[in-house]
């Protein structure tokens, strides 16, 4: 197997974008991360994707968006993965230049969900969970999560407004990230008086949709020399597990054994552990994930992921720093986007290019892509090689 890096990035903001088009988010994108590779043509083109048959009334991304930006003869798919759809294109991406079969891959992650009724776009995501037993039962996911939230909370005996600091930190860095949805500070007292979903979960806890794009095109480190010098972003590893589709199949339902699965994979592969990660770019669709990932990813023990985000650990300056640009929480999930963004994050981090949230000194990141309430779960872990 080859070793991998990548070349350049593209990113949209994540808004509610009336007057573009699908395509038009995907090849903003799609062609922003062509222009900072320096090259205008790749092997193949890997979208990921939740949504669009039923938001969109649009299928085949792979040819749809590569016809758009102008490589119409290259191979192309559309990937599809649940909210971790953009990992899942990253990864099919990475898969093909490290084992020889194309020499420039472009991976693109996008969702335009603002077009579609709330009561529609609730409907669609919940078709990542069990359509029989959890769906069908009335349970959106905001439901779903609620009630792991309040079973972690009675378990290990956590207050609600021990998880603020989350969503504070999240909404503190998304204030300069001009791709973030929601650009404004966050303090503790916004957080406790913000409307209620789904106790315990409030409108601070969630997430917002949006439409977006975020976009990677992929080479191998051996033919790095034919292109312009640049910091060298490598891909240390790589990590993917399933578990079961409904939470209360689960042994441990407050456990995300497949993060754990797939950490320890791309741990394997990279050589190393916890310790030297830098920045994690994790899912914070709610702040239970946050909480539920840090501990499955090794940064705490099981049952004290809040702690951490409560010493501020979390924090640019921290420990583990976390949602640097924003995470979900902030920056936005547009849900099939959203691994790529979180890709792209990383990467400006290891460049050197994050501005006021950038991590002092950052040389390895990690992304963490989540599937339904923990069905599929993606990890990638990046370097600085110069």
């Amino acid at each position: 197997m080859r070793e991998v890096a990548i070349l350049g990035i593209g990113q949209t903001s994540i808004d509610e974008h009336w007057d573009k088009s699908l395509r038009e988010i995907a090849g903003e994108a799609a062609l922003a991360a062509l222009q900072d590779a320096g090259i205008n043509s790749v092997d193949g083109v890997f979208v990921g994707n939740m949504m669009s048959g039923s938001a969109n009334r649009q299928q085949q991304l792979g040819a749809f968006v590569a016809d758009w930006i102008g490589v119409r003869y290259a191979d192309a798919m559309h990937v599809e993965s649940a909210c971790s759809s953009g990992a899942a294109a990253f990864r099919s991406a990475l898969m093909a230049v490290a084992s020889g079969f194309m020499d420039i891959a472009l991976a693109v992650g996008v969702e335009k969900m603002t077009d579609s009724p709330g009561a529609e776009i609730t409907a669609e995501l919940a078709t990542a969970a069990d359509a029989d037993w959890e769906a069908g039962q009335g349970l959106s996911f905001v439901a779903i999560n609620a009630l792991i939230m309040r079973r972690y909370m009675y378990e290990y005996g956590w207050e609600h407004h021990h998880f603020a600091p989350f969503s504070i930190n999240a909404h503190n860095n998304a204030v300069s990230n001009p791709n973030a949805r929601l650009r404004s500070p966050l303090t503790e007292k916004d957080y406790l008086k913000a409307a209620m979903i789904t106790p315990p979960i409030n409108l601070m806890d969630a997430s917002p949709v949006g439409d977006g794009a975020a976009a990677a095109v992929l080479v191998p480190v051996e033919l790095l020399n034919r292109f312009p010098p640049r910091p060298i972003i490598k891909v240390l590893g790589a990590g993917a597990a399933t578990d079961t589709m409904a939470v209360h199949s689960r042994k441990i339902p407050l456990w995300l054994s497949a993060a754990e699965k797939s950490v320890k994979q791309a741990y394997s592969q990279a050589g190393i552990g916890p310790e030297q990660i830098d920045v994690f770019e994790l899912h914070d669709a709610f702040t239970i994930m946050a909480a539920l990932s840090l501990e499955a990813c090794g940064f705490a023990e099981k049952g004290k992921g809040p702690q951490l985000a409560l010493d501020g650990e979390i924090r640019p300056d921290g420990r583990i720093p976390i949602a640097t640009r924003g995470g979900l929480k902030a920056r936005g999930h547009p849900v099939g986007a959203t691994g790529m963004y979180q890709i792209v994050e990383v990467v400006q981090q290891l460049r050197g290019e994050a501005g006021q949230t950038q991590v002092p000194d950052a040389r390895i990141g990690m992304t963490q892509n989540i599937g339904g309430s923990g069905s599929n779960i993606i990890t990638h872990i990046f370097g600085r090689m110069n």
